[in-house]
């Protein structure tokens, strides 16, 4: 599997995913540094024309960096839920989101809100791609992302782990008025549709960002983004 970029090449030599080799655009001199990282960690690389890096990746807008790795990793979300045990958990979780740029800009804002994973479905979904990975800025190598075929019965084992789930709706409750300090999961729907039926009524409670009466929605990453830096103001900031 190819990804591309110089950020998500740095995300993924930092949380030691196996890079199977590195290829570097031939004709530019401002890698040096990239090399002296990619020897240090004994990774092989091989500087080639610009063509083969198109051909590999797919993408002309690949800023000269090309890596190949055997697969991506998904992780086990009993395996996160083990993890956090002891601290406030706080994770993501997306009901058929299909646009590659917005989960790609989701994992970014997730990582940098301190979420501690994010869940994905299997089916009518977008799953981590190289166009994913760029747009994460490498994110996706350093937040975990769990692969479910049920986001209901993930829902469920949350729950009885303790986490308090928040689906986001246009008439759930006004987000200034929900405690998000207790362990929690947000849910986040589809870019078209919203939260399903089945999903939606297995929250524990919706919540709603206030807008003015005109307009209609945001957009599923910026929606996100909003929810999840109110997470880190109320644990980190408020007085």
């Amino acid at each position: 599997m190819f990804f591309y970029g110089v950020n998500t090449l740095k995300e993924a030599i930092k949380s030691n995913q196996k890079i199977k080799k590195v290829y570097i655009y031939e004709k530019i001199k401002k890698f040096e540094e990239i090399m002296e990282i990619l020897t240090k960690n004994n990774i092989r690389f091989q500087k080639v024309p610009m063509k083969v890096l198109q051909k590999l990746s797919g993408e002309y807008k690949n800023q000269g960096i090309v890596f190949e790795i055997n697969e991506f990793k998904y992780h086990d979300l009993e395996e996160i839920l083990s993890d956090n045990q002891r601290k406030n958990l706080f994770l993501v979780l997306l009901d058929q989101v299909q646009d590659p740029h917005n989960l790609g800009a989701i994992v970014r804002t997730a990582a940098c809100a301190g979420a501690d994973g994010i869940v994905i479905t299997k089916d009518r979904s977008t799953k981590v791609t190289p166009a994913v990975a760029k747009v994460s800025a490498g994110m996706v190598f350093n937040i975990p992302i769990v692969l479910v075929t049920n986001l209901v019965n993930a829902i469920k084992t949350l729950k009885n782990h303790g986490v308090w789930v928040y689906g986001a709706d246009m008439k759930g409750k006004n987000l200034w008025h929900v405690d998000f300090t207790i362990p929690i999961a947000l849910v986040m729907g589809n870019e078209g549709s919203g939260l399903r039926r089945l999903v939606k009524e297995n929250c524990d409670e919706l919540v709603a960002i206030p807008m003015k009466s005109n307009v209609d929605s945001l957009n599923v990453s910026v929606s996100m983004g909003i929810l999840a830096f109110e997470v880190l103001r109320q644990r980190k900031y408020s007085t």
